[in-house]
């Protein structure tokens, strides 16, 4: 039998769930839930129901696992534990310092519900999470360095096109490459944030917007910009849309650690990512998850759950023969 899986919220992120289910062949989308009008939403999976979310409830016995695919400011918050009294579900709350907060609501939800709810799943947090667990683990004596990108942040992308007179904007988050060397290099440096990243703005005027103030109010928005070396390109419409219209990112997890017993010895662990499309890597990620999440409740287990709380096997739809033969 199919894992039976719900889609809430139909953006991005939304988009990309439904494609990585048709890459898995143990599940079906059942149904997208939307705040728009359902008529008004054109999925691409045929047979499958878009409801709007006040009948998520009436589905409750027909979904095994619910995919949240809103925001981390304002929706998730509320609508993972919300859910969590319902559906096994998943999230990619990606606020790193709520995180606590979001595991100790979601939990106390999923409990109540009798229902698994895995938080915080793509690829930071997530994948790149997972690393830095495991160097860390086999690197006691060492020191983590994570750099992002080259990619499109979304959220810095959001907050420039909140500037008045800015019509369209991206900006992308770039490694600085000395700092990713020494890094390499085992030269163990203390980076500030401006030393690590970069950042290169695209953006869009406004017909009589004033270039130059908006170049400065980007340059010294707290929170985005002001700590790093940026760059503003003024671009037209035709330009951004031609260039810039992907969603793409990476980024590198390092540890540099010692051993030995006068800790003589050094060595590197890096893991990489290259995405053409994050939602779509990151909506991957999430589908192996809503299999873990199946097998979990299956399980009779209830509760929060972290990628930290998770064996690598219930991620894989190949049975433990299948793996210890092919990947081990």
């Amino acid at each position: 039998m199919s894992i039976r899986i719900g889609i809430l919220g139909y953006g991005n992120l939304g988009r990309g769930v439904e494609c990585a289910i048709r890459q898995n062949p143990d599940m079906e989308l059942a149904a997208v839930f939307t705040r728009r009008d359902p008529k008004n939403v054109s999925i691409l999976t045929e047979g499958a129901a878009v409801c709007h979310v006040s009948e998520a409830e009436e589905w409750k016995d027909r979904i095994d696992v619910m995919i949240l695919c809103g925001g981390s400011a304002t929706d998730l918050p509320e609508q993972t534990p919300e859910y969590a009294k319902l559906f096994n579900v998943v999230d990619s709350f990606d606020t790193h310092a709520r995180i606590p907060e979001h595991f100790a609501n979601v939990d106390q939800a999923a409990k109540e519900g009798g229902k698994i709810g895995i938080i915080s799943v793509g690829w930071d947090p997530g994948l790149f999470s997972l690393n830095r667990m495991y160097a860390n683990a086999i690197l006691p004596e060492g020191n983590d360095y994570t750099f992002w990108g080259k990619g499109v942040s979304q959220g810095h992308s959001d907050a420039l096109r909140r500037i008045d007179g800015v019509k369209d904007a991206k900006q992308y988050t770039i490694p600085v490459e000395s700092a990713l060397e020494a890094v390499r290099n085992g030269d163990n440096p203390e980076l500030t944030t401006r030393q690590k990243h970069t950042r290169e703005c695209f953006v869009v005027l406004e017909d009589g917007a004033d270039a130059a103030k908006i170049e400065q109010e980007i340059k010294t928005m707290p929170n985005y910009f002001a700590d790093y070396d940026t760059t503003v390109h003024f671009i037209s419409e035709d330009e951004l849309k031609a260039n810039h219209s992907g969603i793409p990112h990476g980024g590198f997890v390092l540890r540099s650690g010692k051993t030995g017993w006068e800790k003589e010895n050094s060595h590197i662990i890096e893991y990489s990512l290259k995405l053409d499309s994050n939602p779509e890597f990151t909506s991957s990620v999430i589908i192996a998850y809503a299999r873990a999440a199946y097998r979990l409740h299956n399980e009779g287990q209830t509760g929060c759950k972290t990628v930290f709380d998770i064996a690598p096997a219930y991620l894989s739809s190949k049975s433990g023969e299948e793996l210890r033969a092919a990947l081990l």
